[in-house]
């Protein structure tokens, strides 16, 4: 009777191994069959794909001029090594210019005029795509980071028994969560930043840049559903647990910070997740009210070059590339939450 049992155990494994094998042949055809699809379709338009042009949105090598401040002519040019001393002498006015020597585009006896370049050199500059990236992180961490603390508060006075705080809280995230995030960027940046910044101006004081009212406006927009994520966690956690903490002579704040809590953040972690990824993509939004962010810089390079194709699918592939390391990062996090 064994050796029949472990030969259909041994039947059965090797069909699980024969249906997994199966399956990831099937679906490594499935991926191909959409990138051969979507080759297909991509050489059916009238369309010239220049893909070599897009590295020099990441970074490029940029050309920068030495310009003449007075006007008058090259009296010397003393070259010593890499570098070069050009001297111009005017009526009444000289100046000296410390210029690399093989970037030297003047001769000695040469007229210059206020504004004229007297040398040129090479430098390598961060591209427009980089520094959308860099701003749409920027953004996106900052309004993260209110947004938890927002989240946490607004989820804490959410349960509360005090009904005023309880009520404000309600209607402030039905407020948020009822209405467009464009509509609300709109309103931070149109209405309420208008009035600051006037404020602001008639006092004397600087004004705030737009970038703080867009960090603004998704901070409280995911803060309203952090706010629910949280409430969500605390009420899922057992009344017998703060029932008991209290019992133990703990405070509320006691009972809440060291018992209900951390049980309640390994559950909110994957809700978390996805709210933090929407975050990231909708932070596209910002480029509305004058924020250069990636998918900004994107239409901007568009524009100018008339490459839609190649840099959408650049701008994409960027996004997915933010998204999936944060939900890579937050899965870490999530397991090693559940091991302690």
């Amino acid at each position: 009777m064994l050796p029949k049992s472990l030969s259909i155990l041994t039947n059965l494994k090797h069909r699980e191994k024969r249906t997994y094998y199966l399956s990831v042949i099937a679906f490594f055809l499935f991926i191909a069959g959409l990138i051969a699809a979507l080759y297909y379709s991509t050489a059916q338009i009238d369309y010239v794909w220049r893909w070599y042009s897009i590295p020099q949105y990441f970074i490029f090598e940029d050309t920068i001029g030495i310009p003449s401040e007075i006007e008058g002519d090259v009296a010397t040019i003393t070259i010593t090594g890499d570098k070069a001393q050009i001297t111009i002498k005017g009526v009444g006015e000289t100046a000296s210019y410390t210029v690399p020597s093989d970037g030297i585009i003047v001769y000695e006896g040469d007229m210059i005029y206020p504004g004229d370049t007297l040398a040129e050199y090479k430098e390598w500059k961060v591209g427009i795509l980089l520094q959308g990236l860099w701003l749409t992180l920027k953004v996106s961490f900052i309004a993260i980071f209110f947004g938890i603390l927002i989240g946490l508060f607004g989820g804490l006075a959410r349960i509360s028994s005090n009904p005023a705080i309880k009520w404000s809280m309600i209607t402030y995230i039905e407020l948020i969560r009822g209405s467009p995030l464009l509509v609300q960027i709109f309103i931070w940046y149109f209405v309420l930043g208008t009035l600051v910044n006037n404020l602001l101006a008639k006092n004397d004081f600087s004004q705030i840049p737009p970038l703080w009212f867009g960090v603004a406006a998704l901070a409280c927009f995911s803060g309203a559903y952090v706010a629910e994520i949280v409430r969500a966690g605390i009420q899922s956690i057992h009344r017998g647990q703060d029932e008991a903490s209290r019992s133990l002579g703990m405070t509320y704040i006691q009972s809440m910070v060291h018992v209900i809590l951390p049980q309640a953040l390994r559950r909110i972690i994957p809700p978390l997740a996805g709210q933090f990824i929407s975050l990231i993509k909708d932070s596209s939004l910002l480029g509305i009210i004058a924020i250069r962010e990636l998918t900004k810089a994107t239409r901007e390079i568009v524009t100018t070059s008339l490459q839609p194709f190649e840099l959408f699918f650049v701008c994409a592939l960027l996004y997915l590339v933010l998204t999936f390391s944060f939900s890579m990062l937050l899965q870490y996090i999530e397991r090693r939450t559940l091991d302690q």
